[in-house]
């Protein structure tokens, strides 16, 4: 059987000059460097950090540029010194794009906090097209249980709700009541992980948003309410995935004396002043660096064994704007998903 040969250009969304529109182009196809895979790119979900590229409120995106980062594809051939991954495997592309493996965080595991790290679909280009190279070291081998499209989504909204999980009972022992404060993507992944491991969940909306918390009822929560409500019971934890600092000391108010709140968001408003009473009895306000590479291959092999399931909206490569947009907008349960 011949091998269909790839094309030399592909189809690529970018945001150019001032966007925040994405323009579709035809562009070279890329070609792979030493340590690089060239990814065939078979499904990429549209995440809110997407959303904070576009609108200009992360700085120093490199403009023109590919955005996403949440990539499943197909490797087609690997550059010099690749280990680990052949042609045809099935791999998936994270934030997380580099980092330099020298310095002190580094060599302690921690090379989401490297100074000199890179991020996929922000200073380099990413999923939203139908190729992209990717440094081999950081992508991820997919669990064969999850399709392209259903897979997509656990690069991100997956991974930072697994870090976020990870952090708010690391320090105070394991949280069994947890708040999440956003019910989006991220936080339809990891209740399925905190019911599976024996949690409870309580999920906080946007005032109004009663689609969003039956939504939560429906996935296992045994709470849902808004963001200016009190829950019935007091927290051990707090995970903040809605960008708005103005919940801080919501979630504070919500934790009991030594509960974390976990900000897991990459951009988040200004918080406002709060009484120090809010803080007070050794609770903590913590936040998430998205992931590291052991937080990656922990919780592919836990949502696999979790039996996690994702809600996914399929939109078309040339409809991401009308994917942003509805992300925006709330539009949708779940994560938006190019398929290209």
């Amino acid at each position: 059987m011949t091998t269909r040969p790839e094309p030399e250009v592909m189809t690529a969304m970018v945001l150019e000059g001032a966007g925040p529109r994405l323009k579709k182009r035809t562009l070279p196809r890329p070609e792979p460097g030493p340590g690089q895979l060239l990814i065939r790119v078979a499904a990429c979900a549209v995440c809110r950090t997407d959303l904070h590229i576009v609108d200009g409120d992360l700085p120093d995106a490199g403009r023109p540029r590919v955005p996403g980062h949440e990539v499943i594809g197909r490797v087609v051939s690997c550059g010099a010194g690749v280990r680990g991954f052949a042609p045809g495997a099935r791999v998936g592309v994270p934030w997380l794009g580099f980092a330099c493996g020298r310095c002190d965080y580094c060599r302690a595991g921690q090379e989401n906090l490297c100074a000199g790290a890179r991020f996929t679909g922000y200073h380099m280009d990413g999923g939203f097209a139908e190729h992209m190279v990717a440094d081999a070291r950081f992508c991820f081998a997919i669990p064969d249980v999850f399709d392209d499209q259903a897979a997509a989504p656990l690069m991100c909204a997956g991974l930072i709700g697994y870090r976020a999980l990870r952090m708010a009972g690391d320090i105070t022992g394991e949280a069994r009541r947890i708040g999440l404060y956003g019910f989006g993507a991220a936080a339809h992944i990891i209740t399925q992980v905190a019911l599976f491991q024996g949690r409870q969940i309580y999920a906080f909306t946007r005032p109004g948003d009663s689609t969003s918390q039956a939504f939560a009822r429906k996935l296992g929560a045994c709470w849902a309410g808004t963001s200016d409500q009190k829950p019935p019971d007091e927290l051990d934890a707090a995970i903040l995935f809605a960008p708005v600092g103005a919940l801080v000391p919501a979630a504070l108010a919500a934790i009991r004396r030594a509960g974390v709140v976990v900000c897991a968001g990459i951009h988040m408003s200004d918080i406002p002043r709060f009484a120090y009473r809010l803080l007070w009895g050794e609770r903590m306000v913590r936040s998430v660096a998205n992931l590291t590479r052991r937080d990656g291959e922990e919780f592919l092999a836990l949502a696999a064994r979790a039996g996690v399931r994702t809600t996914t909206h399929r939109y078309g490569l040339d409809q991401a704007n009308a994917a942003l947009d509805d992300l925006r907008a709330g539009r949708f349960e779940g994560a938006a998903v190019l398929i290209p």
